[in-house]
């Protein structure tokens, strides 16, 4: 059984017990998370669930971790004109680790 969810602008494949980094969700360590905006389920008989079918359906999750990503570093520069700039990036996340799926 899996679902595809949605949060932060961006879609994620999940599964009962898998953990998933996605964009800053507010709340402390330990805390449950629901995700309702359910794009698609899944389920054991390999049927696959759209559109009005998942009105009710949820996701259930516990919040791991929260963290920060590799640096990435972005460098611009113009040439013959002797500018050149170099400036770093560090995404914010949270590990969230998904505990059930309710259709």
């Amino acid at each position: 059984m899996y679902a595809v969810i949605e949060t932060g602008g961006k879609q994620y494949r999940v599964m009962p017990g898998q953990t998933i980094e996605v964009g800053t969700l507010p709340g402390d360590i330990g805390a449950d998370v629901e995700f309702d905006r359910i794009l698609a389920i899944s389920n054991d008989s390999n049927e696959l669930l759209l559109g009005d079918a998942l009105k009710n359906a949820r996701v259930r999750a516990k919040i791991a971790a929260h963290g920060r990503g590799d640096k990435v570093i972005v460098f611009k520069f113009k040439r013959k004109k002797q500018y050149k700039r170099t400036i770093g990036h560090r995404q914010n996340y949270t590990r969230v680790e998904v505990q059930e799926i309710l259709p």
